[in-house]
């Protein structure tokens, strides 16, 4: 018996069986071996009375003082008795087991295993089982696996399948070649295997699951590193950007500095660069941007900018325009509310090169878009685009550079597993004139207060964001109305201050208006939903309110906060919650206590879990059966490493020699397009 045969072939699957485990999507012995224990059931010493725990499942050795007493209720016989112990008593219970009174005898010496629970204030030992001291002590140590099942399927019956499958298969066969398996400390893949389901102790089963994680790991960070693509586009730095740095209003951080050189190694080493940049708010990723598009075009080659709103497009073009315009680089914009002329007349001046670099969305994407040169493409805020979108744009050139910006911190775990294939930069620096944003939590009582500080910090000159989770008015969820709350503004802040509202069901030509005059500073109060979440750069604003921020996830929040702060004066953020929860508290105090984006993502991680993380995973899906990415950090560290080392055609060889291994492989790669 193999991997691969069906588990008919297991002794004692008959049809009834089979058709449970299908159930579980457990059709070859390889899904079976593969079945993991969703937990342990951990044999520990035996505990005096006095230091049982309530919510554990403990044991306890002890003489019955008292006589039992059973109680007839109309569903439930509850028998009640009381186990006697050099440190105290406690009251042992069974429901709907009245033969038991048969076997209990007072004054007899008994250990029983259940989990401690409390009834009127005291502790209460529920429904034990009861063991001779062989019995018991047969198993203290040991780790008894409990097994995701269904309905008509017992754990003893899984356990049973298991065990046999482990005994007659034959095809747990050694993969990872030795050197991998050394440098790593790690079992081979057949003790593996066995200790996961039956680990002798606590020692066996780490080493097993450590082997086993290893294993998830390095597959689906192997398929992401193939050989290094040539490229078309070797680069050379020119004394134009030199010249451009040197005459930048700022000096550009260390963290700029580094992440550029690194860009510049890519660009001039004869192989495809495939970066990602991973920077805080306003860390001046932008300006990175920049000299890279600017050296390709000194270069002689076209760059693509896209952006994922209409919005950031602007707002971005507006600025190359200012930087790189007086310089003769000629650059474009191209996004789905232009008219049909503007369309047409761009892409025409794309095609015939005219254009040195596009800005735009998505319309950048279109069939009938075409370069005459492209060398580069810069996608911002990585993860809003699909895999597919970025192959798309980077289709348009022969093996453009790829270059990928997120203002989202991702925790290096993740980033690991979203982005493994692709070289990582972090600029963990702010630039010297930034002050650190002061953060407060605070309820609703506090908005008499808040307002106060508004007006205060418009007769400065300054101007305020404010951020409601609605759009219209819905009478059945305590939330904020943009569209309500902008007029109450407006009569609360009468003669005070001009108030404005965006909101995502705004055309974009609307968007682009209310976003002009805000920078503009014709706005004093923008009262908005989490559009202006992205990029948006209004240096002048420095007070940022989140109205029933419990209801965001913290690296939307840490995303909205990054609003303001961008300039010289002094900032703050208000985070109001509407709802009093433990839970919400936490998060917010979180956020409240630190600036730092990759410590609060990290925490967010922590929270939320790695499914949840960006919607990384489809509803329902589970990327590893075992590893968990925050748990796993180091092991993931290492797995990718040992990734590196190795070709891909290699890596299919190693996985080729069984058949079910192989089945994993294709598995992963198609996991790999999240």
């Amino acid at each position: 018996m193999n991997y691969n045969d069906s588990v008919r072939k297991i002794k004692g699957v008959g049809e009834k069986a089979e058709n449970y485990l299908h159930k579980l999507d457990i059709f070859q012995v390889g899904d079976l071996l593969e079945h993991y224990p969703r937990d342990y059931d951990e044999f520990k010493e035996l505990v005096p009375i006095s230091e049982l725990q309530e919510g554990k499942v403990m044991a306890v050795e002890g003489v019955l003082r008292r006589k039992p007493t059973v109680k007839n209720t109309s569903n439930l016989k509850i028998i009640t008795a009381f186990l006697e112990d050099e440190t105290g008593v406690i009251q042992i219970t069974w429901f709907n087991m009245p033969f038991l009174m048969n076997q209990l005898r007072l004054g007899t010496r008994y250990i029983m295993r259940g989990k401690i629970g409390r009834h009127n204030g005291k502790l209460v030992l529920e429904q034990p089982k009861l063991y001779s001291k062989n019995e018991f002590y047969k198993k203290v140590g040991k780790m008894l696996p409990i097994y995701p099942l269904t309905a008509g399927l017992t754990n003893h019956q899984m356990t049973k399948v298991i065990q046999t499958a482990l005994s007659e298969c034959e095809g747990i066969l050694e993969f990872l070649p030795q050197e991998i398996r050394k440098r790593n400390d790690l079992v081979g893949y057949k003790k593996a295997v066995q200790d996961i389901h039956f680990p002798k102790n606590r020692v066996d089963f780490i080493k097993a699951r450590k082997r086993l994680v290893f294993d998830e790991l390095f597959l689906y960070q192997a398929i992401r590193f193939q050989n290094d693509q040539k490229s078309c586009h070797v680069m050379i730095q020119k004394k134009e950007v030199e010249e451009f740095v040197e005459n930048l209003p700022f000096a550009l951080t260390g963290a700029q500095r580094r992440v550029y050189d690194e860009i510049l190694t890519d660009l001039s080493g004869g192989c495809v660069m495939n970066r990602l940049v991973q920077g805080d708010v306003g860390s001046g990723k932008t300006v990175v941007a920049v000299l890279a598009l600017y050296l390709t075009v000194c270069n002689g080659s076209q760059g693509a900018f896209m952006v994922p709103t209409e919005v950031l497009a602007l707002q971005h073009y507006a600025s190359l325009q200012n930087m790189l315009g007086v310089l003769g680089v000629r650059v474009g914009l191209l996004t789905g509310s232009l008219t049909a002329k503007q369309k047409r007349e761009g892409k025409e001046k794309l095609a015939s090169g005219e254009w040195n670099i596009v800005v735009g969305t998505h319309a950048i994407l279109q069939d009938n878009v075409e370069f005459q040169d492209l060398a580069l493409v810069i996608t911002d805020e990585q993860h809003r685009f699909g895999v597919r979108q970025r192959e798309v744009l980077s289709e348009k050139g022969e093996a453009p550079h790829i270059l990928a910006m997120s203002a989202t911190p991702i925790p290096r775990t993740l980033a690991l597993v979203l982005y493994g294939d692709m070289d990582l930069s972090v600029m963990d620096e702010l630039p010297a004139n930034r002050l650190p944003i002061k953060n407060c939590v605070v309820g609703t009582d506090y908005r008499p207060n808040a307002y106060r500080f508004m007006k205060e910090q418009i007769e400065k000159g300054h101007q305020v964001y404010i951020i409601c989770p609605m759009v219209e008015e819905n009478e059945d969820v305590e939330l904020e109305s943009v569209a309500l709350y902008t007029e109450q503004l407006r009569q609360i802040f009468h003669g005070t201050a001009v108030v404005d509202s965006l909101h995502g069901k705004m055309k974009p030509a609307q968007k682009n208006e209310v976003m002009e005059r805000f920078g503009a500073g014709e706005t004093d109060i923008l009262v908005s939903t989490t559009v202006i979440e992205v990029g948006i750069d209004v240096p002048n604003a420095t007070v940022m309110m989140i109205e029933n921020a419990e209801r965001f996830g913290l690296a939307g929040l840490h995303q909205l906060r990054g609003r303001v702060g961008r300039g010289e004066a002094q900032s703050y953020c208000i985070l109001m919650y509407g709802n009093d929860t433990k839970e919400g508290k936490e998060r917010l105090s979180i956020l409240a206590s630190s600036n730092d984006g990759f410590h609060i993502a990290r925490e967010d991680l922590r929270l939320r879990g790695q499914g949840d993380f960006f919607g990384v995973l489809q509803s329902g899906d589970k990327l590893f059966k075992l590893a968990d990415i925050y748990e796993d950090a180091k092991l993931l560290q290492a797995a990718n490493e040992e990734a590196k080392r190795y070709d891909f055609l290699e890596i299919r060889r190693f996985y080729a020699r069984n058949r079910r291994l192989s089945e994993k492989l294709e598995h992963y790669m198609g996991k790999v397009s999240l």
